[in-house]
C-alpha cells in the first residue's frame, strides 16, 4: 500500500489521538494535497516547521497502529467479508428457489454493515 494512502487512512482511524495541530497539518497535506509551503503560508509557520510536525503526526500514527493494530483489523476483516460474499454469490448460482435467493440478499447486506 502507497504511504500516503496508509497515512490517510491512520488518520482517519488514530486522528482524534493526535494533537489538534498535528491533525489540521496531516489533514492538509494527505486529505487536501496542500504543499508544505501552502499549509506554512495557512498556518503562518515555516514549511521546515509544517515538515517536522508532519513527520512527528505520522511517527505517532504508524506507533498507535503498532501498538493498537486496527487498521490491520479492518483490513482482514474486509478480507473476510469479501470472502463470504464471494462464497454466497457462488451459492446463488446454484439456488432456483427466489426466497432462498432474497435471504442470502439480505444476509450480504447485513454482513456490509459489520
Amino acid at each position: 500500500m502507497e504511504k500516503n494512502v496508509k497515512i490517510a487512512i491512520l488518520l482517519d482511524i488514530y486522528g482524534s489521538l493526535l494533537t489538534e495541530k498535528q491533525y489540521k497539518l496531516l489533514d492538509d497535506y494527505y486529505n487536501k494535497d496542500l504543499s508544505l509551503s501552502e499549509i506554512g503560508e495557512n498556518e503562518k509557520i515555516t514549511r521546515q516547521a509544517v515538515r517536522d510536525n508532519l513527520l512527528k503526526g505520522e511517527n505517532n500514527l504508524f506507533e498507535y497502529e503498532s501498538k493498537l493494530g486496527l487498521m490491520k483489523k479492518q483490513g482482514k476483516r474486509q478480507e473476510n467479508v469479501e470472502k463470504i460474499h464471494e462464497q454466497i454469490e457462488e451459492l446463488e448460482k446454484t439456488l432456483t428457489d427466489k426466497k432462498q435467493i432474497k435471504i442470502l440478499d439480505q444476509i450480504k447486506k447485513q454482513i456490509d454493515k459489520i
